[in-house]
């Protein structure tokens, strides 16, 4: 009798060991953060976990329906949080549906508003983030953006005010409150401290400024960053991707407002944007100049001052130049660039550096740029700088990078989130790009029709 129980135990024993082990082996995987961030470009949603999640993804129709199955996962808060993460603002995403779907797969299931294109992959770690399940939720007939800003009327309403509090940054950027036409606006007088904002009365507009010729100018604003890629963080809780959006906003309202100018946000909410899509969303709507706005940091607290940024096709002009693009274009790293997806005109469009005009077009631009900013701020070196930005690299549009002050700067980052000071540096912009278009007038370019 004795014997037969030893033998049982020895078998169940064998038995169920390997059962253990497996446990062991595929145990459910954590999702420790869930977030969505709703675009009018597309809406992305971001699973985060320690380990890589195993997925599958198909399609229903009638109705539209996106079904995505994650292997060894497991149920917890911040999964079931994604259903509250969908807003009814949401362009593509009617709701979230979780639940357990069989044993060891977890299903989300996604009612649409239209037919999409989604995009399913994995991010490795990068900075302060982990294993990242990413889905892009594309339209399958996206907008043209040249229609749109013809139609401006018809244009989608800014997202970021509906984006769900779980999404949203630990400090939020400040209204763009409406300002007077820039024709009306007088000059901004410069500041004459770093640390304190000039309240003194405002002088009258430069004289000496030609008349525009009447041709629609189209001016592509790009606030840097955005979305999962915050950017630079200030001492004080400031996120650069919030400063750049707010700065990016004034300038549009200042442009709209200028006679013969038209203005287009490459982002405007709180979205990534690959940088290779800037580029493209810039040259699809024709536009003349391409002004990527940003708001440098440092490890060192007491750097100070603005710059402005060209593109070089023979290597950086300083160190801190080459140290800087390097920065900026790991944003596809952090922001998370879905690499299978190859497209070879872009590839193109960023390999062609036989750009010389508009290199030499840009350098024109950023100095105009460069002396209104001084006028409002210290300059943290007295001359444009070049380097190999990726997105710079249009091969025809003049495009330059301002970075408006250090945020990591305590005083700076002060400033940069004070509305006035940001209605400063947008005036310093367009005080820049109307001296560049009065002595290199865009007459070759045939872009948008004249005065709609």
């Amino acid at each position: 009798m004795l014997k037969a129980v030893v033998r049982l135990t020895t078998f169940l024993i064998f038995c169920w060991l390997p059962l253990f082990w497996a446990s062991g082996v595929h145990a459910a995987i954590a999702i420790d953060s869930a977030r969505a961030w709703p675009a009018q470009d597309y809406t992305r949603l971001t699973l985060e976990s320690k380990q890589a999640i195993r997925h599958n993804m198909f399609t229903v129709n009638n109705p539209e329906r996106l079904v995505i199955d994650l292997e060894d996962v497991e149920p917890g808060s911040a999964l079931n949080e994604l259903t509250k993460l969908i807003g009814n603002s949401d362009p593509y995403i009617t709701s979230v549906r979780v639940g357990r779907f069989k044993p060891g797969v977890v299903r989300l299931v996604l009612d649409l508003k239209s037919e999409v294109k989604p995009q399913l992959f994995v991010l490795k770690p990068v900075g302060e983030y982990g294993y990242r399940l990413v889905l892009d939720v594309y339209p399958a007939h996206p907008v043209d953006p040249l229609m749109a800003l013809l139609e401006p009327s018809k244009a989608p309403a800014r997202e970021a005010a509906d984006t769900p509090a779980a999404a949203r940054p630990a400090t939020e950027e400040p209204s763009a409150a409406k300002e007077p036409p820039a024709e009306e606006k007088p000059k901004l007088a410069p500041s004459t401290s770093i640390g304190k904002i000039d309240t003194q009365p405002l002088s009258a507009p430069p004289k000496n400024v030609p008349e525009l010729r009447a041709r629609t100018l189209i001016i592509a604003i790009d606030a840097g960053h955005g979305g999962e890629d915050p950017g630079a963080r200030g001492k004080k809780g400031s996120y650069e991707k919030n400063v750049t959006l707010a700065i990016a906003r004034k300038v549009k309202e200042l442009v709209d407002d200028a006679p013969n100018m038209r203005g287009v946000l490459i982002r405007d909410g709180d979205y990534f944007i690959p940088l290779i899509m800037r580029v493209t969303k810039a040259r699809k709507v024709n536009a003349d100049l391409f002004i990527s706005i940003h708001a440098d940091a440092f490890i060192k607290p007491d750097a100070r001052g603005s710059s402005v940024f060209a593109l070089s096709e023979h290597g950086a002009t300083s160190t801190a130049a080459r140290w800087l693009a390097k920065k900026e274009n790991e944003a596809d790293l952090i922001g998370g660039v879905n690499i299978a997806v190859k497209d070879p005109y872009l590839a193109r469009t960023l390999l062609d550096l036989s750009q010389t005009a508009t290199i030499n077009d840009s350098m024109k631009l950023a100095k105009h740029v460069l002396n209104e900013l001084g006028d409002i701020n210290d300059l943290h070196r007295g001359q444009v700088e070049q380097a190999g930005f990726a997105v710079l690299k249009s091969p025809d549009i003049p495009s330059i990078l301002v970075e408006t002050a250090f945020i990591s700067n305590p005083n700076e980052e002060q400033r940069l989130n004070d509305e006035d000071y940001q209605m400063k540096i947008a005036n310093a912009i367009l005080g820049g790009v109307k001296r560049y278009f009065a002595q290199n007038p865009a007459l070759s370019r045939q872009r948008l029709a004249q005065n709609e």
